[in-house]
């Protein structure tokens, strides 16, 4: 491996882990390969085997390298498989919309934008699995008794299954956060106000049009849903409002 060196700013285990990334990112350390000794980083970096060692725990993290034990063991460049990066986009989706204070309808908006470009590749790539798997939720929404927190996942299940019904790895990591992130915030803030039988109805256009090949009416259909969730959002907006005019907040 070449020579690696660490800039003068930032904490040394930080700027460690930095190089070390960029290497990898760059292709100098290749997937599966053996990263040098703890002993050997320490020497080539100028610092100690455990602000080394912490350099390589935040790289862990990330799921970049794996570690192993024994005599063939050490710190390997890890494979990143999309499940894997789409776990940690939702958790720093949710983090960021969370502390951020990002508005209902900001989301909403950015959250039905990325989906609908899925539309188009769904309704030609879908499969049997996929509108199983849309088809599974709507029935389970229309199940009577269904809780406020089942009904949600599900929610979330269904437009997980439109996003993949895609078939497009790349698009499916991306919209993770979107969908996983996003919705679930949407639904905490509208799910008293919304009616489940018309969302309902606006999941089986959708799922229909899919099947049917239609971009267009499915694309129709989640743009009615879009809209129908910004009206909900601005009805939840008004209400608290007038609660708190009034002293009942």
């Amino acid at each position: 491996m070449k020579k690696l060196t660490v800039s003068d700013e930032g904490e040394l285990p930080v700027r460690i882990a930095a190089v070390l990334r960029d290497a990898i990112v760059e292709g100098r350390l290749s997937v599966d390969q053996r990263l040098p000794s703890e002993q050997d980083l320490a020497e080539q970096f100028g610092v100690s085997r455990p602000t080394v060692r912490e350099a390589l725990k935040r790289l862990a993290a990330q799921s970049l390298i794996r570690t192993q034990r024994g005599a063939t063991g050490g710190a390997f460049v890890n494979r990143l498989s999309y499940d894997t990066a789409a776990a940690q986009l939702i958790t720093t989706s949710t983090l960021l919309l969370s502390m951020n204070a990002v508005d209902f309808e900001t989301a909403c908006e950015a959250r039905y934008a990325l989906e609908r470009a899925c539309v188009p590749f769904a309704a030609a790539r879908r499969t049997p699995d996929h509108l199983a798997a849309m088809r599974a939720e709507i029935a389970r929404q229309a199940e009577p008794g269904l809780s406020d927190e089942a009904f949600c996942a599900s929610d979330v299940a269904f437009h997980r299954a439109l996003v993949d019904a895609a078939a497009n790895p790349v698009l499916s990591y991306q919209l993770a956060g979107a969908v996983e992130a996003m919705q679930p915030l949407m639904n905490m803030i509208t799910f008293t106000a919304r009616s489940r039988e018309r969302i309902v109805a606006l999941h089986s256009a959708i799922a229909d049009a899919i099947e049917a090949g239609d971009a267009s009416a499915a694309d129709a259909a989640l743009s009615a849903l879009a809209a129908y969730s910004t009206a909900l959002g601005e009805q939840v907006r008004q209400s608290r409002g007038v609660r708190k005019a009034n002293g009942n907040a």
